[in-house]
């Protein structure tokens, strides 16, 4: 990479680093009567990590200490490594813990219920799997591919508009950082819809990662469409990024109508974008 920090020596050392947690987490969850699997998802899972992939690690629970290991997931990420911070919601059964050595691990807490096959599952590295669940369940997963539902379409089609129309809002109340906020929704709106486009899973919503850099999803020309209405904070530029981004938007919701054999009612579209354009 061509920047640089003062941190590349630490930076090179990351994949020991990740390693070594990584042992420390089977160490300790493989010795756990109540863990019944022990998996990784992410780059982990697809082997397709870099100097700064995190550990996506996933666990089954048994069901009747499932609660208990919940309130107690950051005690457990201690016994991995020196946690300098974590992220998470007390009631969610996941957390995010920041390492001392700039690891991260997010750790997914599920009971056997929780688990079905899904595109989700296709690549995993699985370490620990005692009752092989979670093998039958990759191997059950491997047919499944990505298909948007009809209402993910209209969930889709729907945010794109609204976020046109904050848009301009932004812009003439002179609240710029909004504006380039919404722009910046309607870029990451065009990923999901190219994805549905392809039949690819789409990234979460907001999820940035893996679309630029060397790991990207994403085609070239899709990637230099996204760099070039990138745009300033600047009232003429915001406005001139909504103009480039929209006929995009016309062309893959006509593309996603025929693929759910509907009328893209191009009337009523054309309508809406011309409130703000």
């Amino acid at each position: 990479m061509g920047f640089k920090t003062g941190n590349e020596e630490r930076d090179n050392e990351l994949p020991l680093v990740r390693q070594q947690i990584k042992a420390a987490i089977e160490r300790d969850l493989m010795d756990d009567d109540n863990i019944t699997s022990v998996f990784y998802g992410g780059s982990i899972g697809t082997g397709n990590t870099d100097l700064y992939s995190d550990i996506d690690l996933r666990m089954i629970v048994k069901e009747e200490a499932f609660e208990q290991y919940r309130l107690n997931k950051k005690e457990k990420a201690k016994n991995w490594g020196t946690v300098m911070f974590y992220e998470d919601f007390s009631w969610a059964a996941h957390s995010v813990a920041h390492y001392k050595g700039f690891i991260k691990v997010d750790s997914f807490y599920y009971t056997e219920k929780d688990i079905q096959p899904s595109v989700w599952y296709k690549e995993l590295e699985i370490v620990y799997d005692r009752e092989n669940f979670m093998r039958r369940i990759q191997r059950e997963s491997k047919d499944l591919s990505y298909k948007p539902t009809l209402e993910e379409f209209y969930l889709w089609k729907n945010r794109f508009l609204a976020y046109a129309h904050e848009v301009y809002r932004g812009v003439k109340r002179e609240e710029f950082f909004h504006a380039t906020s919404s722009l910046e929704s309607l870029r990451f709106l065009l990923t999901t819809g190219w994805f549905m486009e392809e039949g690819k899973q789409p990234n979460n919503p907001g999820y940035w990662a893996k679309l630029g850099g060397n790991r990207s999803r994403l085609q070239n020309w899709q990637l230099t469409f996204l760099e070039e209405s990138m745009g300033s904070r600047d009232p003429q530029s915001i406005m001139s990024s909504l103009e480039l981004l929209v006929p995009e938007f016309i062309r893959t919701h006509k593309e996603l109508c025929k693929k759910f054999g509907i009328d893209e009612n191009c009337a009523h579209i054309n309508e809406i974008l011309g409130m703000v354009l």
